[in-house]
């Protein structure tokens, strides 16, 4: 339970700094609160802004194309940035191209919900 809180904590960090991600915090939220607390995994479900991120993963519909399209840009701009300006051991480098590319095919794998 207290994993779970962390990582709402972090989510709700990432709602207001676009370089953090919210989406996959809440997620993990949602899974320690799912083995640890059903009254918070239900809160956490229910709740009328975090819910947003999470049921319509939860259910299979998929992310919002603004969402894709904005997790995608902001998965690149950091990693290219790291990558010139922060990184100078081509392994490290090889390394964050190489998740880059699979989160990438990961997030464009997902279906697209339609609002």
């Amino acid at each position: 339970m207290a994993a779970g809180t962390v990582f709402v904590g972090i989510g709700v960090v990432g709602i207001f700094l676009p370089v953090l991600p919210t989406t996959p915090f809440l997620l993990l939220a949602g899974a320690c609160y799912a083995r640890s607390s059903e009254r918070f995994y239900n809160w956490l479900l229910n709740h009328r802004w975090f819910g947003k991120y999470i049921r319509p993963y939860r259910e299979g519909k998929g992310i919002p194309l603004k969402g894709k399209a904005l997790s995608i840009s902001l998965i690149w701009l950091t990693t290219l940035f790291s990558v010139i300006f922060v990184v100078h051991s081509l392994i490290v480098r090889v390394i964050l191209i190489v998740i880059a590319m699979g989160v990438t095919i990961y997030l464009l794998s997902l279906p697209t919900l339609r609002e």
